[in-house]
């Protein structure tokens, strides 16, 4: 493959975040290598090349290619079919007719419960779109084919993680830092945007509230004893999307139980367990934790939502 093109001074000064996403789409560019972060988009490049070869296979392998609905629609099933065998999981429960749209949180022990995500969304869930925040280093690795993706039923957009950003390591007060900042709001925007959209047309988002890797639901032990501030993903997300009245998708946790002596990475061929929740509906959200109009944030629903996922699972992935 070329090598990494990168963003001049006056192009991440100037460029809209649409536009940098597009160019790192379809123009090979790197947003990491610009911001002299080689290494975390490196680390990614070996996932990246696999899931890229075997989304080229399903799409390659697969008829009639003259007409692009039943392509799609072949190439899908042909992905559930070969992931049930190199990611196999059980998601036995899981809602197969939710009519409204359905924000699915879950805790986030490796990159193994992707495709198991992916399998039970495309095999029970069907041509509803499905969006996912991808962290950065993930999104630049997969960006070679996002249109492919985005044919399967799976729209990625990209975003800084607090982990990534403090990996980034960028000098405050500089030109790399401001712009990195800047477009990490905006990637935040974007998503918003779309999960919005999303909902309203009754499909599904997928989001890890830990906002990275994590083998526990509850950073530490503080975190579960409410000592310590737990990440605000979920409620966040639930007041941007509640601030439109006309609003129903509801909240579903969904607990990861991942195999024996699983490792951070994929884990193929090792049956991992999607366990879902009891479901939030928007009705009960907007009664439970919305004291004002206009809340800034959801007191409490950042712990209830983590503590249903802890239920589902054995103690030792509480925190």
């Amino acid at each position: 493959m070329a090598k990494k093109k990168t963003f001049t001074e006056k192009e991440l000064e100037t460029l809209s975040a649409e536009e940098i996403i597009d160019k790192i789409q379809h123009d090979n560019y790197s947003l990491l290598t610009t911001l002299g972060s080689e290494n975390l988009r490196k680390e990614m490049v070996p996932v990246g090349k696999a899931c890229n070869a075997a989304i080229n296979y399903f799409f390659g392998s697969t008829g009639p290619d003259i007409n692009p609905e039943k392509h799609n629609h072949a190439a899908r099933k042909k992905l559930v079919k070969v992931l049930s065998k190199l990611a196999p999981g059980s998601y036995e429960g899981m809602p197969k007719d939710q009519k409204n749209g359905l924000v699915i949180g879950f805790n986030h022990p490796s990159l193994g419960e992707i495709g198991r995500i992916l399998t039970m969304k495309i095999d029970i869930m069907g041509d509803k779109p499905m969006y996912f925040p991808v962290n950065l280093p993930w999104y630049e690795a997969l960006a070679p084919n996002y249109d492919r993706i985005k044919r399967l039923g799976i729209v990625l957009t990209p975003t800084i993680t607090p982990s990534t950003w403090k990996k980034m390591n960028l000098k405050e007060g500089t030109k790399k830092y401001e712009a990195a900042n800047k477009l990490k709001r905006a990637f935040r925007d974007i998503y918003t945007n779309l999960s919005h959209e999303a909902v309203m047309n009754g499909g599904v988002i997928f989001v890890a509230p830990s906002a990275t890797r994590q083998a526990t639901v509850f950073k530490s032990k503080k975190a579960y004893d409410k000592k310590e501030e737990i990440i605000p993903t979920m409620s966040m997300l639930a007041v941007k999307l509640y601030s439109d009245p006309k609003m129903n998708c509801d909240f579903l946790p969904m607990a990861i139980l991942p195999p024996k002596n699983y490792k951070r990475g994929l884990n193929f061929f090792k049956k991992y367990q999607l366990i879902p929740g009891e479901i939030m509906t928007a009705d009960y959200i907007r009664k439970k934790y919305f004291k004002t109009k206009k809340p800034k944030r959801l007191e409490g629903f950042d712990y209830d939502f983590h503590q249903r996922l802890a239920d589902k699972l054995p103690k030792e992935f509480w925190y």
